[in-house]
């Protein structure tokens, strides 16, 4: 297992990504896009998640594909992204006819970042346009880290950001990742800057600080910031072809992704959770077994889009919490 050339989400071939950020309100939303309609499923095990239209992607519903995803900032008022969205493919004429209309159907979730420095005084949403803008911008190439849906951003004591990595199998089959990391736990160990994540890094992708000597095991986890401020949403995704069961059970294998990134994780107050996603390009050779590698290949591949995202993140004017690089970038 080796990175992607990117090293992002859009290394699984026939997908795009687009981000739009308001320095004003300090929030983003970032779009998943494929060339066409892919499988999509969802795993939630956040107490608090901020949700449109997951329902449909259960097993045993009748949609089975879906145009896009977004994940975007802005809480309940977030959602609203994913109209601007559904607006935008409708106008490209993606979705499914109905008597001569295109409805595209587009789940969404959100992170709570309104208490993050920025001015949320509007008059109208800016999360239609957000989402309307960053469908326009997709592309194989994207920002990460103060980004999208990661702009604003924090965690238990840094600022957050948006992730992505990628992994090729042995087998060919592309695995990647793309996360807003907004959680109310640490995504480091203590104060050494030290990831969490650092025994999954490849190639120094994240400061190739190593792992932590010291855990602290015997330490009773206070929150950092406020309740109900908190959630870490993401994407995994792989040209492997599966059924929208085989992609739920890969979105859950890769919710230990977010536990071996986030500490603590999947709290009451965090509204976490996983999109799994294929376009169905490769074949399994193996069956199940290949089933089995891909949730392996999914878990660590969240585990380090989400230190990227914290890594890559930067300092602003006005900023409530610390970036990463501020403290121990070298």
């Amino acid at each position: 297992m080796r990175p992607g050339p990117r090293n992002l989400i859009t290394d699984v071939p026939g997908l795009k990504v687009g981000n739009a950020e308001d320095a004003h309100v300090r929030t983003g939303t970032s779009v998943l896009l494929g060339e066409r309609a892919f499988v999509a499923a969802v795993s939630v095990m956040g107490g608090s998640p901020g949700t449109r239209e997951t329902d449909l992607l259960a097993p045993d519903k009748v949609v089975q594909e879906v145009e896009a995803l977004v994940l975007s900032g802005g809480s309940v008022y977030g959602l609203d992204a994913v109209g601007g969205v559904v607006d935008g493919l409708r106008a490209m004429g993606r979705g499914f006819p109905v008597h001569g209309l295109h409805v595209p159907v587009v789940p969404g979730a959100i992170i709570f970042d309104l208490v993050n420095g920025g001015d949320k005084g509007w008059d109208a949403s800016p999360y239609p346009g957000l989402g309307r803008r960053a469908l326009a911008a997709v592309a194989e190439d994207f920002a990460i880290g103060s980004a999208g849906a990661g702009y604003g951003a924090t965690t238990k004591n840094l600022k957050g950001g948006l992730g992505s990595a990628s992994a090729v199998l042995s087998n060919g089959v592309t695995v990647g990742a793309l996360v807003a990391v907004n959680p109310l736990g640490s995504v480091v160990v203590g104060d050494t800057g030290q990831f969490w994540a650092a025994p999954w890094e490849m190639d120094g992708e994240f400061g190739a600080g190593g792992v932590a000597q010291i855990y602290p095991a015997d330490e009773e986890m206070r929150p950092g910031k406020a309740l109900r401020e908190a959630t870490t949403i993401a994407i995994v995704a792989t040209d492997a072809r599966l059924t929208q069961a085989q992609a739920l059970r890969m979105a859950t294998a890769a919710q230990d992704g977010m536990a071996r990134a986030i500490v603590p994780s999947h709290t009451p107050f965090d509204g976490d959770l996983v999109f799994g996603v294929s376009t169905g390009a490769r074949d399994l050779e193996h069956g199940d077994a290949d089933v089995f590698t891909l949730g392996h290949a999914a878990a660590t591949v969240l585990a380090r889009a989400i230190a990227r995202g914290v890594h890559a993140a930067t300092a602003m004017d006005g900023d409530v919490q610390p970036s990463w690089a501020s403290l121990y970038g070298r």
